[in-house]
């Protein structure tokens, strides 16, 4: 019943234990339980009291009660639990024995009466005692652990395994599972620190109390029942206790570290987070001062491997406990499930029989003993350095670029490492003098190591001190002898290990490549050692027999420092490293062969050496320390022979590049031969497989490798050439010699790529376009290679590498004077092939500035042989009848001229090289009889002409009489010579030239009797182009004037063809009257001319052309016309409706001669008669013209003439008047002027022109203008016109229409705002008008002449419908000089 109601209070109270709140009687319920002896019973008060503790407040009751000792009691029985299930685990090595409970060990005494003690006595034993009734609950019972000689019934142990009664409802581990989540709860309540992370003193009472002697030790031994749930929970409470907890130093003592790490599971997690927390904050002493910090300060140091030690202090518990349970061999840890197997082992055989005692004894208390480090085989050949395994961290192929956290540091543990290694010394301690201090015999061959250990516990519990405070120093002497016998030194061989080393150098070779920039600004300390170490290895007469490489992983070590910073480089060259180094290189180049290996010793040593030269050769002070040496350069030349050995040429290659920053080294390495073996190295490079897109490597393909070394010696030798680009940092001396012997081998072209090559793909020339241009074949200007200069090439520079290095000797010259056998035939000017590159003029050019100077330059040294040719053959150069030298001088000549214009056509911006060079290119043109020549000269000084300040350098040179000679002697090239000088035309100067020259006669000739009709066309547009100069060109107008009509100008600017077919055509209009005899007669004229002028130019280049000013040709058929602005008056009188070319100037100039006749008192009646019809017919056929007149000024001088005396002037002027008052801007000038006296004055004076007169007045008065109205009131016109209705006009031809046009003038007047009332009141008082005043005269027609009665062509033109036009339908004339002319 009883525990039913305990079973029922805590199901209750752990549902509602918010609302019940304390329990008063929780005292009561603790002191139920130690008084208990009821198995069930115990069991629920354990159950309700987990759940009182939900409530804080009973857990402080608890406390009061001493519950938390009386519940560790309980947990001691888990010892006890014999039939738990065996939790299979990859390392449970440690299994009880069949006879263990046979053979438990005997812990217990007993007495029945006063000072009576029997025993000891096994728990079995005493279970027995118990059955047959000799021990009572009251009879005294003692063992190790109990403070004293206690009742059986008050010893937990003895109380709950022989006393108590009932079935239990938890078994002993489920029991202690219980408590061990009770304590955890209650640690729980009452943490270390604060809410402000802040530590709380005094500790809290919970965390006190477990830590406590009674009830710690028992807690930390529950981890040797190796359950899995047990061991979890223990780990847990324990992290709990010890956090902040001031006893934590003194946990070692428990044995806590041997329990955990005995443990065979795989819950290991808690461990781990236990193991992190705890392991370096033990207060126990080591007596090794040879381990690392961390194995010092470590309670692990003599359990664990060191890296695990490290790995355990340096990664997160997850991690740890994930290499724990794994099997990991990398650079930071190498642990495996056998390794394991051995610590367990180890820790069972040091902890004895500790185990099987707590199965008797559940109090049994451990007494701490510290433990040997444990030794792994496994790791008996590993170096560990810092945190790092050195074999792992130097096996780049399995652990490429493994993380190293502290490089700095790592180095300087591997630099303290390498001189422990190199003063190994025997260890201090012997075989026979370790068993003597455990008391072991000696002599006998050794003992197992179960005697050397049990030995060792003897003694050390003897003499620890903690037992025996005098016995410390035996202790320590007893520890060192046990740790001696179970650890590797004892089986250390005397001195350094090679392997070691080797090791050591490599990682060093590692952190220096891997972590250049952060090593940068330290010094190397090792230099010492380092070179010590190849002067040995180099001056070892095994050195190629050993096993272990020193060799080669020094002088890595030497190249990673020096590469790593230039204080090292400084440091090495002070420590005699050059030499040194030169030393091995030397022992070991002579061991290559053709048959090497890439990874042979030799091999190697080789290359680490020639690359610690390269990189000391950036510094000036160990570059000054190898020129000292020459024979560095000869070995690092020599390797380069043994194309076997494709990896070591490329770092030769390497370093000549960085030997030629110094003029003296690229002497040596010429000197050397280094062009012989780099120049080789160029054509076995294979284009397709970069072209290819197929990703290789190196280690896997040898075309790869060629590639890449031909790459290298075409950036080795451009370095030694002294072929600076913008990418190089540094620059290298230019080197002559080298250069010459480059361009020489690899012809200019390829040489002077060299300058603009980049290792990248997106430079202007890559390397690998140089490659491929040397070993494929081409032909362009600049190169001429195909298989046989290739091959031509490469059988001399191999001849000549083979015979420097098997003699010492090669060609003095190094290649400078080879010839290839293509390029002997070639027209070479300034490195370009000529006959290339008119074959292909689209090229484009590295420097066409310097190229055009080439052929200026090689023409001017021509030029000097063909005038002494021409002087000698008489003027005229035979292209037949030619020796063979001559012919090639002149071949080459015009080769030269060709290039020269394709460059400057091709190039823009080369042409103003020729500016200075005129005199010469226009002296080319008098070659007569070298036609091609003179073709070519023309077609450069045509592509010149399209530059302006070549046209000016022309205009300075006074050149053009060459040129305007081949207009006559050069039929072909008129064309050109034409489109010459229209470009040339540009230039006032020039232009200037041209007149002054005879350049006007040469083209009237090609204009008039040129049969080619692109000639004339060409001819017509220079004319045209020259008149339009603002300086000359008027000159050139009139000078034209003298030859041709003026319409022959205008028609040439308007319309080439136009100009053309005028003067072939037979014209008579208004603006032109041409015929066959006037054509006949200019054209002889000119040609006579031409012919004289150019006769005596190419006497005399210098001699001027001059025309008379007086001079004109005369025209037969024009004699008599009266011509103004270019106008035949009287056919324009006769076709007023021709459309005119220039409409405006005609007019100005018409009324210019008009006025001019009027202004004169006897002007020619018949000439005033004419241009006064032409006059009156211009503004009849365009009426718009008249518009202008006024602005003109002469309106005033018409009117002022209708009063002259000649009767001939009014007329004119009245006519003159009638067609100008069309217009309405006249009409309005004429109201501001004194108009309508004057025109009654005409009338008056010719009464002949009454009727045009009246006509004129109607359409003046239509305009409504007032002041012409009161003109006519002031002037009485309106009496004066109806005395002329009264006399009749009888005097007239038509007196009807006359008087119809009076009748509408009056009416008009009428229609006036301001004057006409009165013209009204006048015409009212006049009988006269009473009978005219109601007529209509609307039909009555005009008695001037309707304009546009004579029709024409409608638009504006020069080949016309006049009375006698044709065009020649006879071919024209054949000039004797055009049998070649261009079409």
């Amino acid at each position: 019943m009883k525990c039913m109601c305990l079973h029922a209070l805590a199901i209750v109270y752990g549902k509602c234990y918010e609302d019940i709140g304390t329990f008063n009687d929780t005292r009561y319920i603790v002191q139920m339980l130690d008084r208990s002896t009821d198995k069930q019973e115990r069991d629920r008060l354990v159950l309700f009291i987990n759940r009182l503790i939900l409530n804080k407040r009973n857990v402080n009751e608890l406390m009061v009660a001493n519950g938390i000792k009386t519940l560790v009691d309980l947990l001691t029985l888990a010892h006890m639990h014999t039939t738990r299930a065996v939790v299979p685990t990859q390392s449970n090595v440690i299994e009880a024995a069949p006879d263990m409970m046979v053979s438990s060990e005997k812990e217990w005494y007993y007495g029945n009466v006063e000072r009576e003690r029997l025993g000891p006595f096994s728990f079995a034993e005493m279970k027995d005692l118990w059955n047959e009734g000799t021990l009572t609950a009251k009879t005294r019972c003692w063992s190790q652990g109990l403070e004293g000689w206690k009742p059986l019934h008050t010893i937990p142990q003895l109380k709950w395994m022989l006393l108590a009664t009932g079935n239990p409802v938890l078994n002993e581990s489920d029991l202690a599972t219980l408590v061990l989540n009770m304590l955890i709860r209650i640690c729980q309540y009452f943490p270390s620190r604060d809410a402000d992370g802040a530590i709380i003193r005094p500790l809290p009472k919970p965390k006190r109390l477990l830590t406590e002697a009674s009830c710690q030790p028992h807690v930390v031994q529950l981890l040797l029942t190796f359950d899995p749930v047990l061991i979890e929970k223990v780990s847990i409470l324990l992290k709990l206790i010890i956090e902040d907890n001031p006893g934590l130093p003194r946990l070692y003592l428990t044995g806590v570290f041997f329990f955990i790490m005995m443990y065979t599971g795989s819950n290991v997690l808690p461990l781990a987070w236990f193991l992190k927390y705890s392991h370096v904050r033990q207060a126990f002493r080591t007596d090794d001062q040879k381990g690392s910090d961390i194995m010092q300060r470590s309670i692990l140091g003599h359990i664990l491997p060191e890296a695990m030690v490290h790995f355990l202090e340096n990664h997160s518990a997850e991690k740890f406990a994930e290499t724990f349970l794994g099997e990991f061999d990398t650079p930071e840890a190498i642990w495996s499930n056998e390794m394991r197997q051995l610590m367990i082992q180890k820790i069972a055989a040091h902890l004895a029989d500790f185990s099987p005692r707590l199965m008797s004894n559940t109090r049994a208390l451990y007494q701490y003993c510290p433990i040997p480090a444990i030794n792994y085989p496994q790791l008996d050949k590993e170096l560990f350095v810092n945190i790092y395994y050195l074999r792992h961290l130097c096996d780049t192929v399995k652990f490429p670029d493994w993380p190293i956290r502290e490089p700095v540091r790592l180095l300087k543990d591997i630099l303290e490492e390498w001189k422990r290694e190199v003063d190994k010394k025997p260890p201090e301690m012997s075989l026979d003098e370790a068993y003597k201090v455990l008391k072991l015999s000696t002599g006998t061959g050794g003992h197992e190591e179960g005697v050397i250990r049990k030995a060792y516990f003897k003694m050390a519990q003897k003499y620890h001190p903690d037992k025996n405070p005098e016995g410390r120093d035996l202790f320590e002497k007893v520890n060192k002898a046990y740790e001696f016998l179970c650890s590797k030194s004892s089986r250390n061989t005397e001195g350094p290990d090679p392997e070691n080393i080797v090791l050591i150098l490599k990682a060093q070779s590692i952190l220096f490549s891997r972590y250049k920039e952060l090593l940068e600004p330290y010094k190397y300390a090792g230099y010492p050692m380092l070179i010590k170490t190849i002067q040995m290895e180099t001056t070892d007469d095994r050195l190629f027999t050993k096993t272990a490489h020193l060799l080669t992983a020094a002088c890595e070590l030497a190249f990673h420092t020096v590469n790593c910073s230039a204080l090292n480089a400084e440091e090495l060259c002070r420590e005699r490293g050059i030499e040194t180094l030169q030393d091995s290189l030397e022992r070991c180049s002579v061991m290559l062969t053709q048959s090497s290996k890439p990874d042979d010793m030799p091999v190697q040593v080789s290359m680490n050496i020639i690359k610690c030269y390269a990189v000391a050769a950036q510094f000036e002070l160990c570059r000054d320390r190898i020129t000292e040496i020459p024979n560095i350069v000869k070995e690092i030349c020599r390797t380069m022979y043994y194309r076997n050995l494709p990896l070591l040429c490329s770092i030769s290659a390497q370093c000549v590049s960085a030997f030629a920053v110094d003029q003296y080294l690229q002497d040596h390495l010429h000197q050397a031969g280094a062009i012989w073996h780099l120049m080789l190295f160029l054509f076995k490079y294979d284009y397709t497989l970069d072209e290819s897109g197929v990703e290789v490597q190196d280690d896997s393909n040898q075309q790869q490798v060629a590639n890449t070394l031909a790459r290298l010696s075409v950036q080795a030798l451009s370095r030694l050439g002294g072929f600076n680009n913008e990418a190089d940092e540094v620059k290298t001396p230019k080197n002559e010699p080298v250069r010459k012997s480059m361009r020489a081998l690899l012809t200019p072209y390829v040489t002077n790529l060299l300058v603009t090559q980049r290792p990248n793909q997106n430079a202007t020339v890559s390397i690998n376009e140089v490659l491929k241009i040397l070993n494929s074949n081409t032909e362009n200007p600049y190169l001429i290679w195909d298989n046989s200069t290739r091959a031509e090439v490469t059988e001399y520079v191999g001849s000549q590498q083979t015979e420097k290095v098997r003699t010492g000797e090669c060609d003095p010259t190094f290649g400078a004077d080879f010839v290839f056998s293509a390029h002997e035939k070639e027209l070479i000017i300034g490195e370009v092939f000529v006959r290339v590159y008119n074959e292909q003029p689209t090229f484009p050019l590295e420097e066409p500035k310097a190229f055009t100077n080439c052929l200026l330059d090689f023409l001017g040294s021509q030029a000097q042989y063909l005038h002494s040719l021409t002087q000698l053959t008489s003027q005229n150069m035979d292209t037949k009848n030619q020796s063979t030298q001559q012919a090639q001088r002149l071949k080459h000549a015009e080769m030269a001229l060709d290039a020269l214009a394709n460059v400057i056509k091709n190039n823009p911006g080369t042409e103003v090289q020729c500016n200075g060079h005129y005199k010469l290119l226009f002296s080319l043109l008098s070659f007569s009889g070298a036609t091609e020549l003179q073709m070519l000269a023309l077609e450069v000084i045509k592509s010149v002409t399209t530059n302006h300040d070549c046209v000016n350098n022309i205009a300075d040179s006074s050149v053009l009489p060459y040129l305007l000679l081949t207009l006559h002697s050069l039929p072909t090239g008129r064309v050109t010579v034409l489109e010459t000088l229209y470009a040339l035309s540009s230039n006032t100067k020039l232009v200037k030239e041209i007149v002054a020259k005879g350049g006007l006669i040469y083209l009237l000739d090609l204009f008039c009797n040129s049969p080619n009709p692109n000639v004339r066309d060409k001819t017509a547009e220079l004319l045209a182009k020259m008149q339009t100069d603002k300086l000359m060109g008027p000159r050139i107008r009139i000078l034209l004037c003298k030859f041709l009509p003026p319409i022959f100008m205008d028609a040439m600017r308007d319309s080439h063809e136009a100009s053309i077919h005028m003067f072939e055509g037979v014209h008579e209009n208004p603006e032109l009257i041409w015929n066959e005899e006037a054509r006949e007669k200019v054209s002889r004229i000119v040609k006579q001319m031409k012919d004289k002028h150019y006769n005596d130019q190419k006497e005399n280049p210098d001699v001027s052309w001059k025309l008379p000013e007086d001079y004109n040709v005369v025209y037969a058929n024009v004699a008599g016309e009266v011509v103004i602005g270019g106008v035949f008056l009287r056919l324009f009188i006769s076709q007023p409706s021709w459309v005119l070319r220039k409409p405006r100037e005609f007019m100005v100039e018409v009324l210019e001669k008009y006025t001019d006749l009027i202004s004169s008192t006897s002007p020619n009646g018949d000439t005033l008669e004419t241009v006064t019809s032409a006059v009156v017919a211009l503004f009849n056929a365009q009426p718009a013209l008249a518009e202008q007149v006024p602005q003109l000024g002469h309106l005033p001088t018409i009117m002022k003439s209708m009063r002259a005396k000649n009767d001939a002037i009014p007329r004119a002027s009245i006519l003159v008047v009638g067609s100008l008052v069309q217009s309405e801007g006249c009409i309005r000038s004429m109201a501001n002027l004194e108009t309508i006296g004057p025109l009654i004055a005409g009338m008056k004076a010719r009464q002949d022109m009454i009727a045009v007169a009246c006509e004129t007045l109607h359409k003046m008065f239509q305009k409504d203008y007032p002041e012409l109205v009161e003109q006519a009131l002031d002037s009485d016109l309106v009496p004066y016109l109806l005395k002329l209705l009264e006399d009749g006009l009888t005097g007239l031809e038509n007196p009807a229409s006359t008087k119809a046009q009076i009748v509408k003038s009056l009416k008009a007047m009428q229609m006036c705002l301001q004057h006409g009332e009165r013209v009204t009141q006048l015409l009212e008082k006049s009988t006269v008008w009473s009978a005219y005043k109601d007529q209509k005269h609307d039909l009555f027609l005009a008695d001037t002449n309707i304009a546009g009665y004579l029709t024409g062509p409608g638009v504006a033109g020069y080949l016309t419908q006049g009375p006698s036009s044709s065009v020649s339908n006879a071919p024209p004339p054949i000039d004797p000089h055009a049998e070649n002319a261009e079409s």
